[in-house]
């Protein structure tokens, strides 16, 4: 019951026009799902939603640094694997060259082909993307951020792969000397050249274990960036988003009290009205 005196007239417009905005307010709640309207709703959740916001913000961005590195590590993953086709071909060639004597056609044929591998695994260890980024870094690996704190290796160094295979040697020098012990060398020199084939394989057999565990890691750094980002927008959505089943019901309790206090309102000053009158 709404009672309606001199004093308290005032008092009971302000608490309907009071009750009509947070009606509104809650209309807009449903409407628009969010559940704060302005920071003044929930000053606490409000910070909470807005340091959320900046963490996703630095998730997306690392993300897209994951998703760069992890290019740039299937990449190089491709290119080992072609380099290893090749070297696995260099060591058939090697030992059919037995079967041909130094100055032969056939070893000349041997010879050539193995000069074909020889630019092929130099034009794959020096080749570019199509942003003009070398496959593989030269000099230092360049490591990518990924989250705070942490940067990560997304590929090898062309050093690594093609110095010091064995020893001092490079890959290249190890072709060279085996092209040379088939068109020309003695027995034991193209024997020991399937001997260096042998182990240039196995040495980028090894590079490409080391760029699988890379890549292996990129993947495990998504992940964590992926379920960071489901933990964030689970917490954003409790703090933020409406429950309009509790709103919804929010809201008809307001605008059934809103109604009986304009009912009981309007009986009380019709009659006090009239009172005056007579």
């Amino acid at each position: 019951m709404v009672f309606i005196t001199n004093q308290s007239t005032q008092a009971e417009i302000l608490r309907q026009q009071r009750l009509a905005r947070e009606i509104a307010t809650e209309q807009v709640k449903i409407s628009s799902g969010d559940k704060l309207i302005a920071p003044s709703d929930n000053p606490q959740d409000w910070v909470q939603i807005s340091e959320i916001g900046r963490q996703q913000s630095m998730n997306a961005a690392w993300k897209s640094n994951v998703a760069y590195a992890q290019s740039r590590a299937a990449q190089a993953s491709s290119s080992l694997g072609d380099v290893n086709n090749l070297m696995t071909n260099v060591n058939e060639l090697l030992v059919q060259a037995t079967a041909h004597g130094a100055g032969s056609a056939g070893a000349e044929a041997i010879a050539l082909s193995l000069e074909g591998i020889r630019a092929s695994i130099t034009e794959i260890l020096n080749k570019t993307d199509y942003q003009g980024t070398p496959i593989f870094d030269s000099g230092a690996t360049v490591n990518v951020p990924v989250s705070r704190g942490l940067s990560v290796e997304a590929v090898g160094t062309r050093e690594s792969i093609a110095e010091n295979v064995i020893g001092t040697k490079s890959l290249d020098q190890i072709l060279t000397d085996a092209i040379n012990a088939v068109r020309a060398g003695a027995p034991a020199n193209r024997t020991a050249s399937i001997g260096e084939a042998k182990q240039a394989l196995d040495h980028v057999i090894v590079a490409q274990s080391k760029q699988a565990i890379r890549a292996e890691r990129l993947d495990q750094v998504e992940d964590r960036i992926i379920n960071n980002n489901v933990e964030l927008v689970e917490r954003r959505s409790g703090l933020e988003d409406t429950d309009v089943t509790e709103a919804a019901m929010t809201l008809q309790s307001k605008l059934t009290t809103l109604e009986a206090a304009q009912a009981a309102f309007a009986r009380v000053a019709q009659k006090s009205l009239f009172d005056y009158l007579s």
